[in-house]
């Protein structure tokens, strides 16, 4: 995503994991800064060409480098150099389960704060990650999700914090499908007039959005 960014590979339950880490820096000279969080982001659907560098999610990464944060992007198995197959969402919560405990434990990030995103197909395995990791008392900080998979998954309930991002004119996931699950939890959704699935011509907003949401200090 820029000159800085890492490519590294995990340990996962499927195999190697492939990830790409982005470090925050400072504006004068590019400098690498000190990370003030950690942030994971998933994917959307392998079956339909999602990838770690969809434009969606670099957006997010971007939104986390501009708050400060070392952003973490992985490719779900059987997608790019991650090894393993489709697994049916299964096998990709435990991916980023995996991508997760890795980053926290890596070098300089055990102290950190740390939080969730996901877009789509990853907006589901982002919910169902922080849902088990909530189970256990190791919730992330903050999870945001943009245009979640509520229509064909089975997105689980979230906290009243959660961040949702969907567009009014969403042709893969319709809005209607993500307002019918939010109802119930009373659940605030950020709409942004006019937009479909993938935010086309509306990225820098989608950003601004997850900044200014995110702005105050974990």
């Amino acid at each position: 995503m820029n000159a800085h960014t890492q490519r590294l590979v995990l340990s996962g339950p499927g195999g190697d994991i492939e990830c790409a880490v982005d470090q925050p820096t400072v504006a004068a000279g590019g400098h690498l800064a000190a990370p003030s969080a950690l942030m994971v982001i998933c994917h959307p659907h392998p079956q339909h060409g999602g990838t770690l560098d969809n434009k969606v999610v670099q957006t997010l990464a971007r939104a986390g480098l501009a708050l400060g944060y070392r952003t973490v992007r992985f490719n779900f198995r059987g997608v790019g150099a991650s090894a393993g197959v489709w697994d049916e969402g299964r096998g990709e919560i435990d991916d980023a389960l995996a991508v997760i405990e890795a980053s926290r434990a890596a070098d300089g990030a055990a102290a950190l704060p740390w939080v969730l995103a996901g877009f789509s197909f990853g907006g589901y395995v982002a919910a169902s990650a922080a849902q088990k990791l909530r189970d256990g008392g190791n919730a992330p900080a903050r999870l945001a999700l943009i245009a979640p998979s509520t229509l064909k998954q089975t997105v689980p309930a979230v906290p009243q914090d959660t961040l949702v991002i969907h567009g009014e004119a969403d042709d893969v996931v319709p809005l209607a499908a993500t307002l019918d699950w939010a109802r119930p939890q009373s659940l605030p959704v950020t709409v942004i007039p006019g937009v479909g699935h993938f935010f086309h011509g509306q990225l820098a907003l989608l950003k601004s959005l997850v900044v200014r949401a995110w702005s105050q200090a974990l």
